[in-house]
């Protein structure tokens, strides 16, 4: 059993959907692992992981609407608003959904179906650094 972990930043512009399968990919392929699983984690209470639809961004688009309506910005109820009308959204459009997600390694690559992607989902309004931690175990 071998691991191989690297750490990754992604840049985000704010408030959307950020492709980071390419990075996953290439994490992969240095592990030189055939058969294993790929562990990815985000280390931030306010950005979230998940698989989703990377053919059509109406999708992602459609799941901004989504949250919009069950997390909205600036909701007079949310007593944490430390940084801004966006802050407790954010940690809540977090919880909704997944900060750590493990991918299976087939033949040296991520086993994602043809049209999954794997994104970082930025939930505040203004850019941000986001530290990923990527591991890989197997054989």
């Amino acid at each position: 059993m071998t691991t191989h972990q690297e750490t990754h930043t992604i840049n985000t512009l704010g408030r959307g959907t950020y492709n980071i399968t390419r990075e996953i990919e290439k994490v992969i392929h240095n592990s030189q692992i055939k058969t294993g699983l790929c562990n990815v984690f985000i280390k931030h209470t306010s950005a979230s992981l998940i698989i989703s639809e990377n053919a059509d961004p109406d999708v992602r688009h459609d799941l901004e609407c989504f949250m919009e309506r069950i997390a909205p910005d600036g909701d007079s109820r949310y007593l944490h608003q430390d940084e801004g009308p966006d802050d407790m959204p954010a940690h809540i459009r977090t919880v909704l959904t997944q900060t750590a997600l493990t991918i299976p390694v087939v033949n040296g690559n991520a086993g994602l179906g043809v049209w999954q992607g794997v994104y970082c989902w930025e939930h505040r309004t203004h850019p941000h650094q986001r530290n990923l931690i990527i591991t890989v175990t197997g054989d």
